[in-house]
Parts: C-alpha cells; sequence; structure tokens
C-alpha cells in the first residue's frame, strides 16, 4: 500500500484551496514516482509533481500538485476530506 491516508489538518486544507495540492501520508518506502502513478490511478486525474518529507514523527508526507484541468477540491470531497 503505498497512500495511508489523507492529510486533514488545516495547513492541508489550505495548500487544497490555494496551490491545488494534496497531502498524504504515505508508505516510507514509497518513491514520488510511484505515489503520482497512484494518485492518478486512484483519482483519474493528472499530476504535476510530487514533494514528500519526513515528519518529526518519523512518517513520510507526500504533497501532490495537481496539473491545472484537475481541482485538488473535487479529490478532496470523495475523500471526505472538505465539505
Amino acid at each position: 500500500m503505498i497512500i495511508i491516508e489523507p492529510v486533514k489538518t488545516e495547513k492541508a486544507i489550505k495548500q487544497i484551496e490555494e496551490q491545488n495540492t494534496l497531502t498524504f501520508i504515505v508508505s516510507d518506502r514509497a518513491t514520488k514516482k510511484e505515489i503520482k502513478e497512484e494518485v492518478e490511478r486512484l483519482f483519474g486525474v493528472k499530476v504535476k509533481n510530487v514533494r514528500t518529507q519526513i515528519t518529526s514523527k518519523g512518517k513520510k508526507r507526500a504533497f501532490v500538485r495537481l496539473e491545472k484541468e484537475h481541482k485538488a477540491e473535487d479529490v478532496a470531497l470523495k475523500l471526505k476530506m472538505i465539505g
């Protein structure tokens, strides 16, 4: 399993609205390419880029920016992150 769960913090919601970017906790072994392919397959969107970071708690977080023609808000609604 690559994507473990979406991040639903205030900051993550702000990134959805302002930067068309979704935030997920992902497997610590997942590569950026694998994360991109998984998001595109699961949600039927095109991913512009993926940035990752390791949190202070040792979890891997992925910031997935979608292409302009796709709305992060639509995916967030499917995941019940907003709305």
